[in-house]
């Protein structure tokens, strides 16, 4: 096999974990081609918050500079009662945040990032972009692995050391290292949307003290996330209720009449943004078990929402796509045995890391949705705890760095 192709990277995805994937690989001298299934890169959600563990990375990778033209630099994470307004906790973030964890906590449209990523992969010579392409199976030899890729209706071979599949929540690679293949809904719904920061809904919140702080409006049952994007032109919202299952979709559409009757015990200013007429899009959270395979040791791999989707509650499902993206790499170029060997290395140390932040997404849903004594206790220990300890409470989590290779 020849030298390019004994390195050459076949990525199946070019979202946010395909993207810093292939950037990941290049800069270190392995060649990538990635296959994506839609004829045209178009954003795919609204708002996105990417916590310092992610920032670091993205700056080593040279594309933080081009995010920090549009992203925000949220002052704090507040936590309020959605009821009362009342403020229940704050987190430092800004400058404190770039002090303590040694990169900067933004916000931003994810659109703003993915263009940031595909101009950092259109001046990497050694990466190549193809589109409504589909990869629809693989197979694994002694020279690495071989995808059979869809593309202008016929089936052409791509050659290489690894396979990535980066193709999201829905992926269709899944079952090819062995796991069950499906997703699951989580019985939970995100109603998005993202509003200009002249417009009323905008002014309302701003009202409220959201100016320029990711704000968490907490309620039994719902709870209200909304932060800057855009150079702080707009705000993102995302409202998360229970909710039965929906056609999967990043925009679906549901009757309003739902959000109001999770928000109708909130207070009138949240109350009022169901109420204005405008739209929003609805979708449906769906989880993969991060005890499913992500590797076949021959030279498969999953990351991102691929491997182990989560829920939104820690806001660190394109963290852990960034960072399952870049220790792939570092354990795929710096192997001292077989490529199997560090696949199932990458594998057993990210799988600790990626329980570790799922379980304090659980914590952070039963938290922010609890009612009656529970409720009572979470507000005084929130209320007991100072800003600097709370920020504590995230080292682990904002301070990570990607381990060695073992």
């Amino acid at each position: 096999m020849s030298e390019a192709r004994s390195r050459q990277v076949i990525i199946a995805g070019a979202g946010i974990a395909g993207l810093t994937a292939a950037l990941s690989f290049a800069v270190r001298g392995y060649p990538v081609r990635i296959f994506e299934r839609a004829p045209k890169l178009e954003e795919s959600g609204a708002g996105i918050q990417l916590s310092p563990n992610a920032t670091r990375i993205l700056d080593r990778l040279g594309v933080l500079a081009a995010l920090r033209l549009t992203a925000v630099r949220p002052t704090a994470v507040i936590i309020r009662d959605a009821a009362s307004l009342a403020e229940l906790g704050r987190v430092p973030l800004g400058s404190a945040a770039e002090q303590r964890w040694r990169a900067p906590y933004i916000t931003l449209r994810r659109s703003d990032l993915q263009a940031a990523l595909l101009a950092h992969v259109a001046r990497e010579p050694g990466i190549e972009l193809v589109t409504d392409a589909r990869v629809i199976g693989a197979s694994l030899h002694a020279h690495g692995v071989t995808a059979s890729v869809e593309t202008a209706g016929e089936t052409m071979r791509a050659g290489g050391l690894i396979l990535v599949g980066a193709d999201g929540v829905w992926s269709t690679l899944r079952g090819l290292n062995g796991s069950k293949g499906t997703s699951r809904f989580a019985g939970e719904l995100a109603w998005r949307r993202t509003v200009s920061a002249g417009s009323a809904a905008a002014k309302s919140l701003i009202d409220l003290g959201v100016a320029g702080a990711v704000s968490a409006f907490v309620h039994p049952g719902f709870h209200l996330v909304t932060y800057p994007v855009h150079g702080g032109n707009a705000l993102n919202l995302v409202a998360m209720i229970g909710g039965a299952a929906m056609t999967e979709t990043w925009s679906g559409k549901m009757d309003i009449t739902v959000l109001k009757r999770a928000m109708q015990r909130t207070a009138p200013a949240l109350r009022g943004l169901a109420d204005d007429g405008e739209a929003w899009t609805v979708w449906p959270v769906h989880t993969v078990a991060p005890s499913e395979p992500w590797i076949a040791a021959g030279g498969i791999a999953l990351i991102g929402d691929a491997a182990h989707a989560m829920t939104p509650y820690a806001a660190q499902g394109a963290a852990m796509a960034i960072e399952d993206a870049e220790t792939l790499a570092l354990h795929v170029v710096g192997r001292q045995g077989t490529l199997a060997a560090s696949l199932a290395a990458w594998e057993k140390q990210r799988r600790s890391r990626i329980l570790r932040v799922a379980r304090r997404g659980a914590a952070n849903h039963r938290a922010w949705h609890a009612s009656g004594p529970v409720a009572r206790v979470r507000n005084a220990y929130l209320r007991m705890q100072s800003p600097a300890r709370l920020a504590a409470g995230f080292d682990w989590l904002y301070g990570w760095e990607p381990p060695a290779p073992r």
